[in-house]
């Protein structure tokens, strides 16, 4: 952890609501005029789209799991360097994964490549960011070691299934019983890798929908945020003022004296009432610091 070059990290799996958290930061930053170094986890990949593809049918012809999830399909050593060396010295290497023809375009590359490692903008004032491996903690790795604010973002198990699914077949056109089997080859890799990272988080954001989400696999659609409510649970930052939150964020409640819990609606606007004075007292004691 570092005063001088702070990282917030927002850790979850892909669905589990990391967009939103990361647009939360987005204002937070451009309202107090702090500049972020942005690393996508996506960017810390092994391998590229084709090469993912060629090492899973590998992978199953020899009885093995693989997946974005593990380590054998990641860089986590990659990251945790990345993590020290800017902890350190505010600086380090990374490069973006091209999803689509859009983000592809201005590289000349083609959608499912990787660009090429490079220098992270100078004079920084923290780093931040967004992925399945942002506390991750291994036998050989702990990435989770040097950041300073670790968000967690996850939604209930049936949920996120659920969000999976109808993505994957509503827009990228897989059949339902190939998503199925991607999120069974996942799973050893889920329980071992993703979930622990929840135990290192300084705070977590959980979405639980208040409708029938019993069978995964045959819903046919996503509970909305106004069927949901989201636990909030602070263990860094417990010492939190409960009662002025409560009084900003209508129908909240406390359902452990360290859990607050939100209407799903309201999820944006709690993660930037929680995070921007955290942000700020961050900001204000590195500008102390620098000022030596």
């Amino acid at each position: 952890m570092s005063i001088k070059h702070p990282i917030v990290s927002i850790t979850g799996s892909s669905g589990a609501g990391t967009t939103t958290v990361k647009k939360a930061f987005e204002d937070i930053f451009r309202r107090g005029r702090y500049k972020a170094a942005v690393i996508e986890g996506d960017s810390f990949h092994r391998y590229d789209r084709a090469g993912m593809k060629e090492a899973v049918m590998l992978a199953e012809k020899e009885g093995k799991d693989l997946s974005h999830f593990g380590p054998e399909a990641n860089l986590f050593d990659k990251l945790e360097n990345l993590f020290h060396q800017y902890s350190e010295t505010g600086s380090g290497q990374s490069r973006k994964y091209l999803h689509n023809e859009e983000e592809a375009e201005p590289y000349g590359q083609e959608p499912g490549t990787f660009t090429p490692w490079e220098d992270i903008p100078a004079d920084t004032d923290m780093l931040f960011y967004e992925g399945l491996h942002g506390g991750v903690v291994t036998s050989e790795t702990n990435v989770a070691q040097w950041v300073d604010l670790l968000v967690g973002v996850v939604p209930s198990v049936n949920l996120e299934w659920i969000q999976k699914i109808r993505r994957d077949v509503d827009e990228r056109g897989y059949s339902a019983e190939a998503v199925t089997h991607t999120i069974l080859r996942r799973m050893p890799d889920y329980v071992q890798y993703i979930t622990p990272q929840f135990t290192h988080s300084h705070i977590n954001f959980q979405r639980v929908p208040l409708v029938d989400t019993s069978n995964p696999f045959i819903a046919r659609e996503i509970p909305s945020a106004d069927e949901s409510l989201v636990v909030i649970r602070f263990n860094k930052y417990r010492d939190q003022d409960y009662t002025y939150l409560l009084t900003m964020i209508h129908d909240s409640f406390m359902s452990r004296p360290n859990t607050l819990v939100v209407p799903g609606g309201k999820m944006g606007f709690a993660m930037q009432i929680i995070f921007r004075p955290i942000i700020s007292d961050m900001m204000e004691k590195r500008r102390k610091l620098m000022e030596f």
